[in-house]
């Protein structure tokens, strides 16, 4: 059993689950899990009342491989809580989760199941205030990208008013590289992060 997440900087253990994707905080992530390993994973943690953590891929494949090692991944990610799941199928979970906290992984291993349980602690939120005036119209864009999407793919609170939510919004829907992405995730400054994803987008000619 893992242990419970923990709000201080002692490392405690979680499964983790390495995805071509990154999560951020208050992201939504629906999942389809069919290997063995992930749906106990999933079972456990629904027994539990727990998460477990979704970190990039950096090397190697999100399917087990024959006699290929565990991908490599990157180091930051973040807890996934299930919110939702159904089993249309015997061995099929469809699962919907939503990101909330940011650890780091200091250590990992693989289990006999072939599951990563990581060792980590967990990383303090940044510091929150509100969206600077000058990055009004990223929220704005934001907006219309939430119109499009349709409810049932965003999340139900919003805060238009807060620059890391802005920021992080802005950062898993934009059609940015995976890698700038986990940038994005990594950074610890909500103005930081909202300067760069301005620059992506006057690049583009949207702002």
């Amino acid at each position: 059993m893992t242990e419970a997440p923990r709000t201080d900087r002692k490392p405690w253990s979680l499964p983790l689950f390495p995805l071509r994707t990154v999560l951020f905080p208050g992201g939504l992530l629906p999942l389809k899990i069919f290997e063995q390993r992930y749906v106990e994973m999933t079972k456990s943690c629904l027994r539990d009342e727990r998460p477990f953590g979704v970190c990039m891929i950096t090397e190697g494949h999100e399917v087990a491989q024959p006699d290929a090692p565990a991908p490599t991944f990157a180091n930051v990610g973040t807890l996934a809580q299930i919110t939702n799941f159904d089993m249309p199928q015997l061995g099929i979970l469809h699962v919907q989760t939503q990101g909330t906290t940011r650890f780091e992984v200091r250590s990992h291993r693989v289990d006999s199941t072939g599951l990563v349980i990581g060792e980590v602690t967990t990383i303090v939120a940044e510091p929150s205030h509100p969206l600077p005036d000058a990055y009004a119209p990223l929220a704005r864009i934001l907006g219309v990208i939430a119109a499009r999407l349709g409810p049932e793919n965003f999340p139900a609170t919003t805060a238009y008013d807060d620059a890391s939510w802005v920021g992080y919004r802005l950062a898993e829907l934009l059609p940015l590289p995976l890698t700038i992405k986990q940038r994005m995730l990594e950074v610890n400054d909500a103005n930081v992060r909202l300067t760069a994803l301005n620059q992506f987008l006057e690049r583009q000619g949207l702002v």
